[in-house]
């Protein structure tokens, strides 16, 4: 697959991930070329309150409003994730990526982003990958790369995120969400 035509797919983590902040997630791939990928794991609230973090900003945050874990990188920095709907241009403090999803600069004031943007979320840390690192490891059978769709960013039930996305692609790949967590055990 041509690293230009992972931005802005999700990676789903195959059962071959077991533990881990990747086990059973979505990462939403926020970039992707020769100089390695970045992304943002969907599915990890945290039990930490965003104001305690960023004040201000907790009262706008979609639903649940925690701070998510966005992977395993710079965990001590945090990312807004945004939806600017339509193809109006971003606002100032929000900076358009693909699509209507974008990053919001979370140094400007809650009041002068929150009027543009339909969602909000906020992520401690990000996934990161080397030049080729991502490409080896979807060939060797880590991640499954889909389309990704407009509720997946903001989802209200994060837990069962990862059974959702596979659910919905065709056979034989959606069967994979009904894949036990200890196979042993089956």
């Amino acid at each position: 697959m041509s690293t230009s035509h992972t931005t802005g797919k999700l990676l789903v983590a195959t059962p071959q991930i077991e533990e881990g902040v990747f086990a059973r997630s979505v990462v939403l791939v926020l970039h992707h070329d020769d100089d390695g990928a970045q992304g943002l794991v969907l599915n990890r609230p945290i039990d930490a309150d965003i104001d305690a973090v960023l004040p201000g900003w907790e009262a706008h945050a979609s639903s649940p409003a925690k701070v998510f874990q966005g992977g395993p990188v710079q965990l001590d920095s945090a990312l807004g994730l945004a939806v600017v709907p339509g193809d109006s241009p971003a606002p100032s403090g929000v900076r358009r990526l693909f699509g209507s999803v974008a990053l919001v600069d979370l140094d400007a004031q809650p009041s002068l982003v929150v009027p543009a943007v339909a969602g909000l979320r906020i992520f401690a840390g990000y996934a990161g990958w080397s030049p080729g690192q991502l490409e080896d490891e979807i060939r060797t059978g880590s991640w499954f790369v889909v389309d990704s769709e407009s509720g997946d960013v903001f989802t209200h039930e994060p837990a069962g995120l990862w059974q959702r996305v596979l659910r919905r692609q065709g056979d034989p790949l959606r069967w994979v969400a009904w894949y036990p967590r200890d196979p042993s055990l089956n």
